[in-house]
């Protein structure tokens, strides 16, 4: 469990060194009535870090990492997606590769659930969130880079 969650949390810090200036830059763009405000990401962000690497402890302690390899190197692959996402939008202002990217982080997202269902039912009920809280991160990223032409 501790190598799980110091997996999640050391994707969480990658794609945290892109956004120590986030809530600055988030402030100045035009956003959505329904955007949230910049403070709710970071507790959202940590239970969601959190259940994904409960997720993937039950997936290695169910069969283990030889057994699991295919589930547990999609949810790896998943959560590079997760990190690179922060650098694309805020460190490097790159709206296009940023929708492009969630989408596929999105399909990622869904993969690593099914495959982890397929090992253990809880460890892909733990994800939904996750995936459901990207589905929203996508549409917010679409619209404010729509909305931010000049910036991205």
């Amino acid at each position: 469990m501790v190598v799980a969650l110091g997996l999640c949390f050391a994707a969480a810090a990658i794609g945290g060194l892109a956004t120590q200036r986030a809530p600055d830059f988030y402030a100045t763009l035009s956003r959505p009535s329904w955007a949230p405000p910049s403070w709710w990401f970071g507790p959202v962000w940590s239970a969601l870090y959190t259940l994904m690497a409960v997720a993937a402890w039950l997936v290695w302690k169910e069969d283990g990492f030889a057994a699991a390899r295919g589930a547990l190197w999609l949810f790896g692959v998943q959560l590079a997606f997760n990190a690179l996402w922060s650098w694309l939008f805020f460190g490097w202002q790159l709206g296009t590769l940023a929708r492009i990217e969630i989408v596929l982080l999105l399909v990622l997202i869904a993969l690593t659930i099914v495959a982890f269902w397929r090992v253990r039912p809880l460890a892909g009920v733990l994800l939904v969130p996750y995936l459901l809280w990207v589905v929203f991160a996508t549409a917010l990223t679409f619209s404010i880079v729509q909305r931010n032409p000049g910036t991205f």
